[in-house]
């Protein structure tokens, strides 16, 4: 029941966060590192920063970044 509660909150705990992409925490330390996805101040991770993590696309912060190497 808590893995389909998880599906509509808009922003998750580490250890949802962990259920929500069926990652380890170090894979899932790993990939938020390679795709720029962060917590925010409270310390919850965003669903649709994840979404995007696990789809393979580009971040916001990620696409900043590579504005400021030109």
């Amino acid at each position: 029941m808590k893995a389909i509660a998880i599906c509509f909150k808009p922003f998750l705990k580490p250890e949802e966060a962990l259920i929500y992409c069926n990652l380890g925490r170090t894979q899932f330390a790993k990939k938020c590192e390679e795709n720029g996805v962060y917590k925010n101040i409270n310390g919850y991770f965003s669903r649709e920063d994840l979404n995007n993590m696990m789809e393979g696309t580009t971040t916001i912060l990620k696409k900043t970044k590579m504005k400021w190497k030109r």
